[in-house]
């Protein structure tokens, strides 16, 4: 009983102290992500090309790009949600200026017309070179789905990288750009109230404070069974003892 107490509240103290240095890694991640959004935002030529691996260093950077949307390869995102409501996230190729490769750009945020399902929201997309800001990050906006996705028409589940360069015939960035300016009243007419990046940190504190618990409780139970509870027993068969003693005399 005592080597199952002690392996058992060494185990639970040791994830309880894992848990806590996952914490001081999500926070040294939060750090970096926080520094990279204060970082001078990347210009056309500081991104990779199509055929280059993004660094990680890259993900949450601000971008400042330059390029013309490719509208005809415009798709809506299905069943996304910003500020409560369902609707779409809009989006578009931007061929970047100078080069011959493109980015993804998810654009935006628009409505969805609950009576008529297959409307799309109104999009104004520009003609000619446009100069457009945001954030970078590895993949699009990624829903659940059930089965395969056709992966064909304007509206969409999810949007696979590689399949779209395929369909598409654009080199495009191993990155996509959320883009962050400018926001409603914008001419687009979408919205851009994209959550800020962060990593959960306190599900760590409280995995610890469950295995801190899970450690004491065991602790506890030992204390319990194995010292209190015989001492109390003891004590109880004592003093019947001594009751039966003062009975006889």
């Amino acid at each position: 009983m005592v080597i199952a107490t002690v392996a058992g509240v060494a185990a639970a103290l040791s994830l309880g102290l894992w848990q806590l240095d996952r914490a001081d890694q999500k926070k040294a991640m939060q750090r970096a992500i926080d520094e990279r959004g204060r970082s001078a935002p990347l210009a056309t030529a500081g991104l990779p090309k199509a055929d280059e691996p993004p660094g990680p260093a890259l993900e949450y950077r601000r971008a400042a790009l330059v390029g013309q949307w490719d509208a005809a390869h415009t798709v809506y995102l299905d069943n996304r949600v910003m500020d409560g409501h369902t609707g779409f996230y809009v989006v578009t190729p931007l061929k970047l200026a100078g080069r011959d490769d493109a980015i993804l750009v998810q654009r935006g945020w628009g409505p969805r017309n609950a009576a008529r399902r297959e409307d799309l929201p109104p999009v104004s997309t520009p003609a000619g070179e446009v100069r457009i800001e945001g954030r970078l990050a590895m993949t699009l906006s990624k829903a659940y789905a059930l089965g395969r996705d056709t992966e064909t028409g304007p509206i969409r589940q999810n949007v696979d990288l590689a399949a779209f360069q395929a369909e598409s015939g654009l080199r495009l960035l191993p990155l996509v750009l959320l883009q962050t300016e400018p926001d409603p009243p914008s001419p687009d007419g979408l919205h851009r109230h994209w959550p800020a990046p962060a990593v959960d940190i306190h599900k760590h504190y409280g995995y610890a404070f469950q295995w801190f618990a899970l450690a004491a409780l065991i602790l506890g139970l030992y204390v319990w069974f194995q010292v209190l509870a015989p001492y109390r027993a003891g004590r109880a068969a004592r003093a019947d003892k001594v009751s039966d003693e003062q009975r006889d005399a």
